[in-house]
């Protein structure tokens, strides 16, 4: 069963929260971190993304880069933008997108519930980003940036966040240039903290890495590296637990990630929409932007124009987890065998686009002749995910999109 314990927040005060709280580091380069931290004195992102107060040439994984995240984190705690909690806390991160709010419980995961399965994957992690990350981590000796975790729902869980939510005004309450809202409740009542930790004991056997492998992993092996270079190790220690924001998986959605394609691998259109009928069934809808509406559909802009794919029964299995992934079709159907994109984590002629950028992306890429043709896929569900993860599966590169991101910065985990 899943282990998820309360841990003393270090946290901004309420005055400073919105400038302070960022995106993840990951979700943007530095030329837009800096435009985001600009006119923000206390931005998160000095830490995060350090390479923003250094010369613009600047290696972003060079020694002075982690040496001013750790000189600027200390100095965000001497002008008090982070002042460390005196108890153990519970927290509750509210998020709304377009009228639709998710509840998540921030709590401390367990390394050993990484290590033993517990806490279940379904992307790959690179080693250079890894590797990044655990340096972030090593030289701050903190979590600064949370996890998104999702775990099976609980109802007497979700009775606890409700109660909270509807009865209490929240730490903090902002929204952020995005346009998203953002609420933290510090869950203060001791006996609600021991309640919620026990409900995690007995209720939740696995927990899903949604969003932030990368974090996870440098995460959970800067805890091993700790203990293993720790002669007395007792396993109670702070390093053996890094921060999560725990969703219930009936709370999330997951956005379509969509890809865009270079060229045609010499082919012509004509030639191209020839090889495709070979796996689907293909219709011209016009100029009008045109959305998959159900799994093994897909949307396609060549030339201005929009169609709908379907894929041919023969083309899929949806008894295996895998082979009946629409990103799966896509890739088996089209972008190997016609378009020749063999390694798609390394080609330079696919790129991919997250659905909160909408098909109207897509639509620019192609007509400003940066891209030949474009995809859109309809959303994974969490159902896939959590079957993919249950079954020791991983999926394909870009599968799943999630939004809101997490604001970084609301609370961070020292070790």
């Amino acid at each position: 069963m899943a282990v998820v314990k309360p841990f003393r927040g270090l946290r901004p005060p309420v005055s400073i929260v919105r400038d302070l709280a960022s995106l993840p580091y990951d979700v943007m380069n530095t030329e837009e971190a800096r435009l985001m931290a600009e006119g923000k004195e206390c931005s998160l992102l000095h830490i995060t993304r350090s390479e923003i107060d250094l010369h613009p040439d600047t290696d972003v994984h060079c020694e002075d880069v982690y040496e001013k995240s750790v000189s600027n984190f200390a100095l965000w705690r001497r002008k008090g933008w982070l002042v460390q909690d005196k108890e153990s806390h519970f927290y509750i991160y509210a998020q709304t997108m377009k009228g639709r709010t998710q509840y998540g419980i921030v709590g401390c995961a367990s390394v050993d519930d990484y290590l033993n399965g517990i806490i279940k994957k379904h992307e790959l992690t690179r080693p250079d980003k890894e590797q990044d990350r655990m340096i972030h981590v090593r030289v701050n000796n903190a979590n600064i940036e949370p996890v998104f975790f999702a775990y099976p729902a609980v109802k007497q869980i979700d009775e606890i966040v409700e109660s909270i939510t509807s009865s209490e005004q929240p730490e903090y309450d902002f929204v952020a240039d995005d346009g998203f809202g953002h609420r933290f409740w510090v869950v203060k009542d001791k006996q609600i903290n021991r309640k919620i930790e026990k409900l995690f004991a007995e209720k939740v056997p696995y927990t899903y890495v949604a969003d932030g492998h990368h974090r996870t992993a440098a995460a959970a092996l800067v805890g091993k590296e700790k203990r293993d270079n720790n002669p007395n190790h007792k396993g109670t220690e702070e390093y053996n637990f890094f921060m999560a924001v725990h969703f219930p998986d009936d709370q999330l959605r997951i956005m379509d990630y969509n890809r865009t394609i270079r060229d045609l691998n010499g082919l012509t259109e004509t030639e191209f929409l020839s090889r495709l009928e070979k796996g689907f069934v293909i219709k011209e809808k016009g100029t009008r932007i045109y959305r998959p509406r159900k799994l093994h559909t897909f949307s396609m802009y060549l030339s201005g124009i929009w169609y709908s794919l379907t894929a041919r029964p023969e083309t899929y299995d949806d008894n295996d987890p895998i082979g009946g992934l629409d990103v799966t079709i896509l890739t088996s159907q089209v972008l190997t065998p016609i378009l020749d994109i063999q390694d798609l984590r390394r080609s330079k002629r696919i790129d991919f686009v997250g659905g909160i950028r909408g098909l109207g992306e897509l639509v620019r890429r192609v007509d400003t002749g940066e891209m030949k043709v474009a995809f859109s896929l309809y959303p994974v569900s969490m159902k896939q995910l959590i079957t993919i993860a249950d079954s020791g599966n991983i999926m394909p590169p870009k599968t799943t999109w999630f939004e809101p991101k997490l604001r970084s910065g609301l609370v961070i985990h020292l070790l």
